[in-house]
């Protein structure tokens, strides 16, 4: 069984000049606007480097729920940031690396099992798979 799940991108115009919207199957994004100012100059709106973030994010914690499940506890709290990071290369830009950074409360687990734990999820959720070329750091806070 495959799940399908999509996100569209409308755009007109050039590179600098034009502007675009970003949505979701869901509507949790509906034609929110994305364009060259949003990306590179700090305008309201989104660019695709925080929807992957948010996305990784996203992944990256609910997988680490269920690892955590598995083991026989359950997550106090898990707050989950990543930091995609878009550098020019040549004449292009890329991603070239993404750093999570992990807020965790887990109560009836070792530091030490939960950071192992963690670590084996940074690479197996599917869309750190689906990044898999990209360096993925893991900085753990564990309170």
């Amino acid at each position: 069984m495959a799940i399908e799940k999509f996100g569209s991108a409308h755009w007109v115009g050039g590179l600098k000049d034009g502007k675009g919207h970003v949505s979701t199957e869901s509507g949790a994004l509906k034609s929110q606007p994305y364009g060259f100012n949003t990306r590179f100059e700090n305008t309201p709106g989104t660019n695709p480097e925080e929807l992957v973030g948010a996305a990784h994010a996203a992944c990256f914690t609910m997988a680490l729920s269920k690892a955590l499940g598995g083991a026989g506890v359950a997550a106090d709290e898990l707050e989950t940031k990543a930091t995609v990071f878009l550098e020019k290369v040549g004449d292009d830009f890329a991603i070239s690396k993404i750093n999570l950074h992990l807020r965790a409360s887990v109560s009836g687990i070792t530091e030490e099992k939960f950071r192992s734990t963690a670590e084996e999820v940074k690479s197996a959720c599917p869309v750190s798979k689906a990044l898999a070329t990209v360096p993925i750091g893991l900085d753990i806070a564990f309170i």
